[in-house]
């Protein structure tokens, strides 16, 4: 799952022949992310965009691999392990998509175990909706041309949530938990919470406090801990992320 740059030949080697950072050591600068124009060999100096329509294209630009729908045929396959690609992104991302499928693998053994068809929980493609990405595809894993490999148009992430806060504690006797704040929301805003073997729940803020009791409408200071009002059952290091954002 992820961006995909070791599938097509050549493309990682640009970040390091062009500034030095080297893709494969994760300090990539996605070069093949980048808008280019084609010079003509007897033409120096000439620079002619490369274009499908007058908004430019990406012509290196690769969709994000996802087979999330297809568990059930990367694990017949007889592989020993998966790949998540997470070079360069957030924590956030990370926690959001090895979640959804840890999730989906052990759904998957379960279905096995008993018996049962294996079916895929529409929530869980949600989550990976929420996390930041390019439009997916299946890339070569189904076959020549079964999802379109490339996204010349745009080079623009798709994601419905960020990083809000992160759970430092909770006390549900009181319905309260302290908060690490991470990017900017307020009072009736709603959040959905990533935590580990668990998707689909979210929670409306209807109380913030700093630590000192002081009552707050938003969030505007980068790391500040604040206090929450939260009858949601919580854990320390859950995510808290802005829905539509």
């Amino acid at each position: 799952h992820g961006a995909m740059c070791i599938s097509y030949s050549g493309r990682c080697l640009l970040s390091n022949y062009l500034v030095g950072r080297d893709a494969n050591q994760g300090a990539c600068t996605h070069p093949c992310r980048w808008k280019y124009s084609v010079v003509e060999e007897k033409r120096p100096g000439e620079y002619m965009p490369v274009y499908e329509n007058e908004r430019g294209t990406y012509i290196f630009n690769s969709k994000d691999l996802c087979m999330i729908e297809h568990m059930d045929d990367v694990l017949n396959s007889g592989i020993d392990s998966l790949k998540i690609e997470g070079r360069m992104k957030s924590i956030a991302y990370v926690a959001t998509v090895v979640n959804a499928y840890r999730m989906a693998l052990d759904a998957y053994w379960q279905s096995l175990a008993a018996g049962t068809p294996y079916q895929l929980d529409s929530a869980l493609l949600q989550e990976l909706d929420r996390a930041s990405h390019r439009p997916y595809t299946t890339g070569f894993a189904l076959g020549l041309g079964a999802t379109p490999y490339q996204a010349p148009e745009s080079a623009a992430y798709i994601g419905e949530g960020t990083i809000g806060a992160v759970v430092l504690s909770y006390d549900p006797q009181q319905g309260r938990g302290i908060i690490e704040q991470r990017n900017k929301f307020a009072l009736g805003d709603t959040l959905s919470i990533l935590s580990p073997g668990d998707v689909g729940r979210t929670l409306m803020v209807e109380g913030l406090w700093d630590l000192e009791g002081t009552p707050r409408q938003d969030t505007p200071h980068p790391r500040e801990r604040l206090i929450l009002a939260c009858h949601a059952s919580l854990r320390p290091g859950d995510i808290l992320r802005i829905i539509g954002i």
